[in-house]
């Protein structure tokens, strides 16, 4: 058990049972910043997975150069790929996701699948297509689908109705080489609002949710919506994946800390907006998502590797705590009371009863109006208790 104070519980060890995992661009982020030169060495990815395994971290997700470089000849991608599969075995980690680049390299610097220029597109769907292969290989069953330059930063500079058709016309191409090629893989859609594009498409989960119903196959696409991301924008993150799982479309998630609309910070989970990462995790909990619980979060550049172990445990130290405190606040006999006395239960029962339709409705008997407007919601109380379970006075 990891070392706690003798008035506060102990913090569960994070297992493969947890399903945590790591992308190789986190713990491997050099440090490198708009404004400074990288202040770590590049990290062997195999190096990576035996770090990760050692703290009880479940799998990896990868972007296609990071695990091979950009131009690399075939004999060189088969051999990093050979010695990879064999460190995989070797710890036991999984690879549970993964995503291909389309925004480092300057071919991408309008755009990949919606670049104004026809070659790019058609290049850069052919590299999915590529690393949909390896993901497939190595046992990946969501591919994640970022577009980070899709879109301006001037208005005259793009047609986003003629982009949102290149767009849809990518997903349903990659779709139907899915299908064709028989793999058990979905794509999930991650959306942000800005950066490194004044304006992306796609910018939030509703208009993913949105976007992913005009595809020839709708169900193959869901989404894997991002804390950062989704707080960049100035929206509620854990009501972007509440709607996500309501409609069945939370194929992934990106776990991370973030201090409200500016860039993307990419903390450490339960770094940043706490009481944000809290509601998070009760809404996963209450959900019964089950998939992997991924942390895109980047060490910061003032620390050297071991401080990059220290910040990656963090994520799954905190994702712990906050579990923990989410489950004592749902089973607080207090907040269930309270729950009860704001009505809560309330919400679940449809509005109309069996068979009743507008008509006996409208000649429902009208309530006290005056009397209903008067009554307490009582949603501070059961505010607070939420806020003292997270503050650790409870529970």
């Amino acid at each position: 058990m990891s070392p706690s104070s003798p008035t506060s519980p102990a913090i569960p060890e994070p297992t493969p049972a947890d399903k945590f995992s790591f992308g190789l661009w986190t713990v491997g982020y050099p440090g490198r910043d708009p404004f400074g030169e990288p202040t770590r060495p590049p990290m062997d990815p195999v190096h990576a997975l035996e770090r990760l395994a050692g703290l009880g971290a479940y799998g990896v997700n990868f972007h296609d150069d990071d695990l091979i470089p950009f131009g690399s000849s075939d004999a060189e991608r088969e051999a990093i790929i050979g010695r990879f599969t064999k460190g995989l075995a070797e710890t036991g980690m999984v690879v549970t996701t993964a995503t291909t680049n389309l925004f480092t390299h300057p071919v991408f610097k309008d755009g990949a699948f919606t670049a104004n220029v026809r070659d790019v597109r058609r290049f850069a769907i052919r590299k999915v297509m590529r690393n949909i292969d390896l993901a497939a290989e190595l046992g990946a069953r969501v591919y994640v689908a970022w577009g980070g330059r899709e879109g301006a930063e001037s208005g005259a500079s793009k047609d986003v109705a003629a982009a949102l058709d290149r767009y849809q016309e990518a997903f349903n191409l990659l779709g139907e080489y899915i299908v064709d090629q028989g793999y058990d893989l979905r794509i999930a859609i991650e959306p942000k609002p800005n950066e490194p594009r004044g304006d992306i498409l796609l910018p939030t989960v509703g208009h993913a949710l949105a976007f992913i119903e005009t595809l020839d196959r709708p169900e193959l696409v869901g989404v894997n919506p991002e804390i950062g991301h989704e707080e960049m924008a100035g929206l509620n993150a854990a009501a972007g994946y509440a709607q996500a799982m309501w409609q069945g479309k939370l194929f992934h998630i990106d776990l991370n800390g973030q201090h409200g609309p500016r860039y993307d910070q990419d903390l450490r989970f339960g770094a940043g907006n706490v009481r944000g990462a809290f509601w998070v995790v009760d809404t996963l909990l209450a959900g019964g998502y089950d998939g992997p619980v991924h942390f895109d979060f980047k060490p910061p550049r003032t620390e050297d590797e071991e401080g990059v172990w220290v910040s990656a445990r963090a994520c799954m130290t905190n994702y712990l705590v906050l579990r923990e405190k989410a489950r004592a606040f749902r089973a607080d006999p207090e907040v269930q009371a309270a729950l009860e006395a704001a009505r809560l239960p309330e919400l679940a029962r449809p509005t109309l009863d069996a068979g009743e339709g507008w008509q006996q409705l409208a000649e429902w008997p009208l309530p006290d109006v005056e009397a209903l407007a008067v009554r307490g919601a009582g949603l501070e109380l059961l505010d607070q208790l939420a806020l003292e379970h997270l503050y650790g006075v409870r529970g």
